[in-house]
């Protein structure tokens, strides 16, 4: 392994698994090591590794149509339709290949259908790399550096972090929805004006910003302004979507209904890269276009239905709702325990576990640290965040049983016990 990341340029203490195989929620590296994958491939594999349905929905497609129009695209949105957040029948899909460019399509769809250009975006929001994602996000510096200049049109506002209230706010008690108010009574009434934002575009849950959680209130009144000014709500579903928050959609967190959700990473359950738009056909109307020669690819719909077929059958929701109680309720004896932990927040398997700077060390640098010791015995970790904060991503596989949970969180605190005893 070590011989392969000097070819690929990547670090010798990388603390990604240089993948041979993989099934559920484990991964063997090239030299025969075994890990716990705690990230689902970055929120992809919901339904774990090589899911023997989704396999053989593959397998099987292979062995048929590789390329073209397949009676498997147009099965794709009459199910999606069936665990849609949207109200009725008339439902549009459109498709892509990635995170990034399913938030570009969202752009354009909201352009066509408004006749605006404008949008709203939040900080610390990850979106994607390509120019129109780029543009929404704010997730860290780094991703627009020597990038300049963005897509014009987006205004950034901030999200609800109530851990850290950009407000100064001290509880969610004394703070008035001060986030809320920011965006639609002093940007809406100085340099934002309404008539002519086409979207909001939202993630129900800030996943690399640090797994932020809104307070229902903040986006039932974001959501409720959007239908006042007629501005579209988008909710930005890449990471949230396919039962990963313990619901089918982010969205349905908090009681709103959309007017279109983006869709990616897990869509296809790691079988093959999709993503894409899933609208209200109204906002078709002026004739909207997007399209890519590898949009709808045969093998992506079906392993995309055999997915959402498998989210339903072994009731995935349900599992990752039961599954993130358990977790976050030992995450936050783990946090009474050890001063590196500082806060856990997160719904479902959407779980982030923040970590405090320790002996002159910042979050970053310790969250880092606790990555490499739980990699070195076999849990495969990660560290996100804006403001450079290091918080622990913590998205297993929806199929994570009890037991292989327990052992997850029994080796994570292992590592912590380490970094700690390494720091102070």
């Amino acid at each position: 392994m070590k011989e392969a990341l000097v070819k690929a340029g990547m670090p010798l203490d990388s603390v990604y698994p240089l993948a041979e195989r993989a099934e559920g929620v484990w991964i063997q590296d090239v030299d025969g090591n075994i890990f716990m994958d705690f990230i689902s491939g970055r929120c992809t594999v919901n339904c774990g590794h090589n899911h023997p349905r989704l396999l053989k929905a593959v397998q099987e497609q292979v062995a048929k149509v590789t390329h073209g129009l397949t009676p498997h695209r147009i099965q794709l949105l009459e199910s999606l339709k069936k665990v849609s957040p949207f109200k009725g029948e008339e439902q549009a899909l459109t498709l892509a290949l990635s995170g990034s460019a399913a938030n570009d399509a969202a752009m354009k769809l909201a352009r066509s259908y408004t006749c605006r250009q404008n949008f709203i975006a939040f900080a610390g929001a990850y979106h994607g790399t390509t120019f129109g994602a780029m543009a929404l996000s704010s997730y860290i510096t780094r991703m627009k550096e020597q990038f300049y200049p963005m897509v014009p049109g987006v205004s950034h506002m901030p999200f609800p972090h109530c851990f850290r209230c950009p407000f100064g706010h001290k509880s969610n008690e004394d703070c008035g929805m001060a986030c809320l108010d920011y965006v639609t009574k002093y940007a809406a009434r100085t340099y934002c004006p309404p008539s002519e934002i086409a979207a909001v575009i939202m993630e129900p849950i800030a996943g690399d910003a640090g797994w932020l959680v809104p307070p229902k209130e903040f986006v039932v009144g974001i959501r409720e302004w959007c239908s006042e000014n007629d501005i579209l709500y988008i909710s930005e579903e890449v990471q949230s979507g396919y039962g990963r928050a313990g619901e089918w959609w982010g969205a349905n967190l908090w009681g709103v209904e959309p007017d279109a959700i983006i869709l990616g990473k897990a869509m296809a359950g790691g079988m093959a890269p999709m993503s894409g738009v899933l609208y209200k056909s109204e906002l078709g109307k002026n004739g909207f276009y997007h399209g890519h020669t590898m949009g709808g690819h045969p093998v992506g719909c079906a392993a995309s239905i055999a997915n959402i077929d498998v989210i339903r059958d072994e009731r995935l929701c349900d599992a990752s709702k039961k599954m993130g109680k358990h977790l976050m309720g030992r995450l936050n004896k783990m946090m009474d325990e050890y001063e590196a932990i500082i806060d856990v927040r997160g719904r479902g398997l959407l779980i982030g576990a923040e970590i405090g700077g320790i002996g002159g060390h910042t979050s970053k640098e310790v969250a880092g640290e606790i990555c490499k010791s739980a990699f070195r015995r076999g849990l495969y970790i990660i560290e996100m965040g804006s403001w450079d904060t290091g918080v622990l991503r913590v998205a297993p596989p929806l199929v994570i049983t009890g037991e292989q949970a327990d052992w997850a969180l029994d080796t994570l605190e292992e590592a912590v016990r380490e970094t700690l005893r390494k720091y102070m």
